[in-house]
């Protein structure tokens, strides 16, 4: 690295930052990139902050899909509501984290977000079959009402399959709004 480009990024771990002059203040600290990389907690924050919410939500809307909905006491509606939304960030936290670690880079999220959030959204898919193949069939957990479209092939309600396409795509794209610029001009490539 040449020295310019290291004044401009700063000291090292261990380097003490010398006085500032005025061409310092002038030179940008590092590149959009670099500068959106460091919003990757906030963009964590609101994509969880908005499967917890989005998730409570869908779950509760889609209880009569399920024979829970005739047979279970409101108390029971509530909890399995609320204990399933929690299950939801937890999937897709790990989901997340999985897609970081395999497709992720250190500008994320200003680099490879489109990748991560494909990735992520695949393994949310993927669980989802799982657990609604485990849970229906192999332990008889849950049981679906008649009113549930199954998808013929895969034998998995179309509700949990569609919640983790919808609400992971919309949380996101709500998520990155965090790290874009408002000038489009300056958008940092996915």
């Amino acid at each position: 690295m040449s020295s310019d480009a290291q004044s401009r990024l700063g000291p090292t771990a261990g380097q003490h930052a010398g006085p500032i002059s005025e061409a310092d203040v002038r030179q940008p600290l590092a590149t959009p990139a670099k500068q959106a990389s460091g919003f990757w907690h906030a963009v964590l924050r609101r994509y969880l902050a908005f499967v917890a919410v989005a998730s409570l939500a869908w779950e509760f809307l889609h209880l009569p899909l399920y024979t829970i909905w005739t047979e279970g006491n409101t108390q029971e509606l509530i909890f399995t509501a609320v204990h399933c939304a929690g299950g939801d960030v937890l999937i897709a936290g790990a989901a997340l984290v999985l897609a970081l670690l395999l497709v992720g880079n250190p500008g994320w999220p200003a680099r490879g977000f489109g990748r991560v959030a494909a990735l992520t959204v695949a393994f949310g898919v993927a669980y989802t079959i799982f657990s609604e193949w485990l849970n229906i069939v192999v332990r008889e957990t849950w049981a679906y009402s008649d009113l549930m479209p199954v998808i013929p092939v895969i034998d998995a309600g179309l509700s949990p399959i569609a919640q983790w396409v919808l609400i992971p795509v919309v949380g996101f794209w709500w998520a990155r709004r965090v790290v874009l610029p408002t000038d489009s001009r300056q958008r940092v490539p996915a």
